[in-house]
């Protein structure tokens, strides 16, 4: 995979990253909201599949904001449970943090390319 290619794919990821912590921070704040139904992000796969198609198919990937239908409800018809949507929040804050710190360093070698240094 050549370096353009894995800044498309880094920048999708920090898209879909973006937007998954957007949606657990609306699940959080509307916890005690009476039906309302939790959010999730599908990136993931639609990432997977666009990897496959090429280059310009990843740098065309939006994640996909909805509310899944499958989660038990409490009395009042509301689906969000804080314990799980904290964990999301950390795994997805870990991966965000990672995706980052990956870019930065592939900003660090262009740069360092460009100005001749060693790398």
């Amino acid at each position: 995979m050549d370096k353009s290619m894995t800044v498309t794919l880094l920048e999708s990821a920090l898209r879909g990253t973006g937007l998954r912590n957007k949606a657990i921070a609306n699940n959080i704040a509307n916890i005690q909201t009476p039906g309302y139904r939790r959010q999730e992000v599908a990136f993931c796969h639609l990432l997977e599949r666009a990897l496959e198609e090429g280059k310009s198919a990843v740098a065309d990937v939006e994640p996909l904001l909805f509310a899944p239908r499958n989660t038990p409800t409490d009395s009042t018809g509301n689906d969000v449970d804080l314990d799980s949507e904290f964990g999301d929040l950390m795994e997805n804050g870990a991966m965000h943090k990672t995706y980052l710190r990956l870019m930065t360093k592939m900003y660090k070698q262009m740069d360092m390319a460009i100005r001749g240094e060693n790398l």
